[in-house]
């Protein structure tokens, strides 16, 4: 099932009406009509509200949010509301409230705060969504179900060890099965009945946190086994809800590159993708465009949804910088260009009271039409009904793929040894960021992915190889693909235990080198690598290359082993096989990563201004959409690669002739 068909790109945003008098209501709906506001997310945290009691609900403000909505035309995505446990349930149930790492049973309080093994807590959310479902499936106004809310939180009391024994067995079927894949014959731990085995916690594996266990094997299983624990409470409500409506499309939403969950996991089970993005404001242009891709690949390069960004400031970060005029608009736009089909804000109205009084909203505590956050987000509507819904369901024609893994993220982070400052985040975007600025589209896909559709294969730190993934790159590269790798890949099989093979494991033969040894050093210690004219800077991690049919393109320059290999190529069939031994810096690895977009002739449209991000979808009658974002506060000239219509100003222009992109400016290019 795909995203819910509209006449154009949704607007709008989360809207907690129970939290206001029914006086200023038709205030909001007058703003809403103002500003373009077409979609409402309504409902996110009513638990307390619809249900106030165990055998009671309540629904009348939902039903007049509802009718009234479909009265005006708006859509709403309702929401289930089971993110935030009402207090009734959490003092009837105890069991509800989660156990933390150190092993405190919490009691009430805050937002992620359910245990996902709680019968109690899975019968009464089940038992709300039913509710929900049996009453407003076919309403006028739903257009989509919203599960919960950003899940996640990991609990560690008895119920969830019960679950945790019970998910192993149907994993790994033997105990002598499950002693082999966590090594449990280093330190006395080998396992000869189920019951003795304990969720990995402060109290059992684990010192200075939960990134420090002492058997990787028993910590990477508790994790999938969260994400599949959480995924089975996400599903027992969507099975609830198709009891009632078995059509209206269903999401949760998640939160781009969020550690604690397999994403990947999900995916197959969510109707569309839906996402909340809240970048830092100083970081890169590519690190919002990294996660909107990471959530376009969810669905095999299907649209989502923005579920939500705020107008103008968050309020969970220590200092929360406003965004600048038209940083708003760009923002949005740069999420379409990269597959969003809706755009909606957290939140509509601000909250009176608790931790997100001071998050940015549509509108303020004063109910305002004339401030410069309501104009920004009005006048933005109004782009998007000239939009209409030209880019919806439009698609990304990438050839060039990130693998993203999960598993490679939690096994790298958590290992003991080489360094735990390399961060498999900070190492997917640099390479990410490389491509992007090449003027590169790029599909983040999992490792199980067809790889047939793509030219440009980069993996960088794919610490953990699965399956045949290394035979369907070595596939990829001889049909003439080129396949990237990175230090510290194919160390780890699926249960993190190292190869009994050369370094890099089972890519050792694909990338023709062997790895006897590396050297970690501190942040603050180099070693450049000369490529070519270019010197770069590496850090963290240096491994010592030995050529097994490989040919260096880079060295390092310093220590013992200056003059040997730090980057190489291997040739391989029709393709190659690259790999980037240490760290390097921005400007070093965006220079290979150009080398090997020529060689595809990849690299996309020039501009004049490297601060200028462009973006591609095809469009399902076929017109191809060029996006032009400038990042930068100055105009930027540019040049379309052939004659186009600009769809938000109609302008026309001819191919290779210079026109100007505003500060922080948008063109979307109708391509002929």
């Amino acid at each position: 099932m795909t995203p819910p068909r509209t006449p154009k790109i949704p607007y709008g945003g989360d809207y907690n009406p129970e939290q206001w008098p029914k006086e200023v209501w038709d205030a909001d709906h007058r703003l809403f009509t103002e500003a373009g506001i077409d979609t409402l997310t309504v409902g996110v945290f009513s638990w307390s509200l619809t249900q106030p009691a165990e055998d009671t609900y309540d629904l009348p403000v939902l039903d007049r949010i509802l009718d009234r909505a479909a009265a005006e035309g708006r859509q709403v995505c309702l929401a289930t509301g089971t993110a935030a446990l009402p207090p009734w349930l959490a003092k009837r149930y105890p069991e509800v409230n989660r156990t933390d790492f150190e092993g405190r049973r919490h009691r009430y309080g805050q937002r992620h705060n359910f245990c996902p093994s709680s019968p109690a807590y899975r019968s009464a959310a089940t038992g709300l969504a039913r509710r929900l479902a049996g009453r407003y499936a076919g309403h006028p106004a739903v257009l989509a179900w919203h599960i919960n809310n950003e899940y996640g939180g990991v609990c560690y009391c008895d119920l969830c060890a019960e679950a945790f024994r019970a998910w192993l067995r149907d994993r790994h079927g033997t105990l002598d099965a499950l002693n082999d894949a966590w090594w449990t014959a280093f330190w006395s731990h080998r396992y000869t009945d189920w019951d003795q085995i304990e969720p990995p916690s402060a109290l059992t594996e684990h010192w200075r946190g939960p990134d420090h266990t002492a058997f990787q094997g028993i910590t990477l299983d508790y994790h999938r086994f969260t994400t599949d624990a959480l995924l089975g409470c996400f599903l027992a409500e969507k099975e609830a809800i198709r009891a009632h409506d078995p059509d209206t499309p269903v999401t949760t939403n998640f939160m781009g590159m969020f550690r604690p969950l397999d994403y990947h996991r999900w995916a197959p089970h969510l109707d569309f993708a839906s996402w909340d993005s809240y970048p830092p404001l100083d970081a890169p242009p590519t690190v919002a465009a990294l996660a909107h891709d990471l959530m376009r690949g969810l669905k095999d390069g299907a649209p989502f949804w923005l579920m939500e960004q705020t107008p103008s400031t968050t309020a969970c970060r220590d200092v929360n910088p406003l965004r600048r005029p038209g940083e708003l608009r760009l923002a949005t736009f740069q999420a379409i260009a990269h597959g969003a089909d809706a755009a909606l804000y957290f939140q509509m109205r601000a909250s009176r009271g608790a931790c997100e009084k001071y998050h940015g909203a549509v509108i303020g505590h004063a109910g305002r039409d004339d401030t410069r956050v309501f104009r920004e987000v009005a006048a933005l509507g109004k782009e998007l009904e000239l939009l209409g819904g030209t880019t919806l369901g439009a698609r990304t024609p990438a050839r060039t793929a990130l693998l993203f893994d999960w598993d490679s993220w939690w096994a790298l982070e958590m290992s003991d040894g080489p360094s735990r400052l390399v961060r498999y985040q900070e190492v997917v975007h640099t390479h990410y960021r490389a491509a992007r600025e090449a003027g590169a589209d790029v599909d983040l896909v999992p490792v199980t992915a067809d790889l047939a559709p793509y030219d440009v294969i980069l993996a960088p730190a794919l610490h953990m190889i699965k399956d045949d993934l290394a035979a369907r790159l070595e596939a990829a590269a001889t049909r003439g693909a080129t396949v990237l790798a990175t230090f510290l890949s194919g160390r780890v099989d699926e249960h993190d235990r190292a190869f009994l093979t050369d370094v890099p494991g089972p890519l050792a033969p694909l990338m023709g080198i062997r790895v006897d040894e590396w050297d970690a050093r501190p942040e603050k210690t180099t070693n450049p690598v000369r490529l070519g004219d270019l010197t770069a800077e590496a850090r963290l991690i240096f491994e010592i290359v030995r050529l097994r049919g490989a040919e260096p393109i880079g060295t390092y320059t310093t220590d013992f082993y200056a003059g040997t290999p730090a980057v190489t190529r291997h040739h391989v069939g029709r393709g190659e096989a690259w790999y980037i031994a240490t760290a390097l810096d921005q400007p070093g690895t965006a220079h290979i990563i150009r080398r090997i977009l020529t060689r595809h002739d990849l690299i996309g449209p020039r501009t004049s201004h490297p601060a200028v991000e462009t973006a591609t979808r095809v469009a399902p009658d076929g017109t191809r959409l060029l996006f032009l974002l400038n990042h930068a506060p100055a105009e930027a000239h540019v040049t379309a690669p052939a004659p186009a219509t600009d769809l938000l100003t109609g302008q026309r222009t001819e191919r290779d002739k210079p026109f100007t992109l505003d500060p922080l400016g948008v063109a979307v290019l109708a391509l002929q």
